[in-house]
């Protein structure tokens, strides 16, 4: 809430800086994806990760799951010129167009790195490309779209894969495709902005104006350690006086029974 009031609040003190967000890579995804950086570090690794094969859930599931967000997302990106119009048609078209590419680029380098490309990878690579429009979907025209779709699929893919590398548990991947694609998006909207697609906005740095990136390079990194600071203070709290993590019985057992009572399955 409070990083909502500072982007688009009359007489938030980034809006009156001139920070562009168009949907909410810097509201929406740098808060949530270092939050949950906070969160995976604080909570600690699930048992048996790194060690233990851990497959997702339910993968048919998990593709039709990323078909919707898909399709909500034009909701949320075209949404957000809170009218029918022009920019309405323009963020759809963007947010499309980087989510299509982010898609084929990350199975790509998925290919070119693992040998196999997987329907999980093309799922993961949808959301982080739209995760990474989000920000700039009405201020950018088709082709930067393009290239924001591909920078998503391999940044995100790298920083996805890091995981393991820093041994940190982050099971939905909420900071490697949202942390990182909301930050990622919120830059490019600095480079590639341009007041031909909307005049409400701003040049970027591609369009002679190099001050916008360095205020969208700004907000999000003081966004990112905001986030990260105030969630982790937050945990800390909620751990002291409620507890935060299963003990190891429960968590052996499955979460659905230790703390529901009831399985997805009964096999």
């Amino acid at each position: 809430d409070p990083v909502a009031h500072w982007v688009w609040g009359v007489g938030g003190w980034m809006r009156n800086l001139g920070v562009l967000d168009f949907a909410g890579g810097i509201v929406v995804h740098a808060t949530s994806g270092f939050s949950a950086l906070a969160a995976a570090l604080y909570i600690g690794k699930r048992k048996g990760f790194l060690h233990e094969h851990m497959p997702p859930h339910n993968l048919p599931m998990t593709v039709l799951g990323a078909g919707l967000l898909w399709f909500g997302w034009f909701g949320f990106n075209a949404g957000s010129a809170l009218t029918s119009g022009s920019l309405a048609t323009m963020a759809f078209l963007t947010t499309h167009t980087a989510a299509a590419s982010a898609t084929i680029t990350w199975v790509l380098v998925e290919w070119f790195h693992r040998g196999k490309p997987t329907m999980f990878g093309a799922a993961t690579g949808s959301i982080a490309g739209l995760a990474t429009i989000t920000p700039a979907a009405g201020f950018v025209g088709p082709m930067p779209a393009l290239l924001i779709g591909i920078v998503a699929g391999v940044l995100c893919y790298i920083a996805l894969n890091a995981k393991t590398k820093f041994g940190y548990d982050d099971s939905l991947d909420a900071f490697g495709v949202h942390g990182v694609g909301g930050t990622i998006g919120t830059l490019m909207a600095g480079l590639f902005a341009s007041v031909a697609i909307n005049a409400a906005g701003a040049n970027g740095l591609f369009y002679g104006n190099a001050k916008q990136f360095l205020i969208q390079a700004a907000a999000v990194a003081l966004v990112a350690l905001y986030s990260f600071v105030v969630s982790f203070v937050i945990l800390k709290a909620l751990d002291a006086t409620m507890g935060l993590r299963v003990d190891a019985e429960q968590e052996t057992e499955g979460l659905d029974i230790s703390q529901h009572g009831e399985a997805g399955y009964s096999l």
